[in-house]
């Protein structure tokens, strides 16, 4: 029970990583809202594990601000934040990304910790406390060809993490990342083009330890930079990838 009496609020929280964050949270006896914006998983993943719903669009500001409002009522200012919900390009040569594309992309993965930053931070500061936790990729340090915007989104979620930490340290905030390598997730095969024996062999190969990240790995991981066991750690991207990085 490392989170028992913690609050928090995981987006993308009804699929993937995402789902596996909420689970080992709830089972670590945090009180958590699963925020999608796919409404219905999210509430069945609520459902399902004991937790509260609510529908976001995380790229939109007046939906994020939505899902302060209902935090609000429904438990306060959280302890924890998980920005997890996040998207890809499908892979090409990067000037063959269209514009929306590259918009879209942005959009969830950089522009969507800004929104939720201003939504939470300020009464993060004036409790005192809090811990953000930012889900990045092993792709924002050790990039791969053909997703460069995705790589690029993701480095900039590294730098926004330790930027993050160091100004709000003196708040007692601390901001935390994990850098995940491909895993058995929704996204899996827009990163790979093709789902195919063959291309899963082709990624495999570039993992150490031979397998892809789950989405129990990101929870376990995820826990201990939450919990009060990582009270002197912040400014941290953690890569969680099999050694894929070495």
């Amino acid at each position: 029970m490392r989170l028992d009496g913690k609050t928090a609020i995981v987006t993308g929280g009804a699929s993937g990583f995402g789902a596996g964050i909420v689970r080992k949270f709830v089972a670590e006896g945090a009180r958590v809202i699963v925020a999608d914006i796919d409404g219905d998983a999210a509430r069945a993943m609520a459902t399902e594990v004991g937790a509260e719903a609510v529908q976001v669009d995380v790229g939109e500001g007046d939906s994020v601000n939505r899902l302060a409002a209902e935090a609000r009522s429904i438990f306060g200012v959280p302890d924890i934040l998980v920005n997890n919900a996040g998207i890809t390009h499908l892979p090409k040569p990067m000037e063959d990304v269209t514009e929306d594309e590259f918009d879209r992309v942005l959009r969830v993965n950089a522009k969507s910790v800004y929104l939720t930053a201003r939504a939470f931070v300020p009464e993060m500061k004036a409790r005192g406390s809090g811990c953000i936790l930012n889900v990045a990729s092993t792709a924002g340090v050790s990039p791969r060809p053909r997703l460069n915007w995705y790589n690029a989104s993701k480095g900039w979620m590294i730098t926004a993490t330790k930027a993050m930490a160091v100004e709000l340290a003196p708040d007692g905030i601390r901001v935390n990342a994990l850098n995940p390598v491909a895993g058995e997730t929704p996204l899996l095969k827009s990163f790979m083009g093709e789902d195919t024996p063959e291309m899963r062999a082709k990624f495999l190969s570039t993992i150490p330890l031979g397998r892809f990240s789950t989405p129990a790995d990101m929870g376990n991981a995820a826990c201990f930079l939450c919990s009060d066991e990582a009270a002197m750690i912040t400014g941290v991207a953690m890569e969680v990838d099999g050694g894929r990085c070495i």
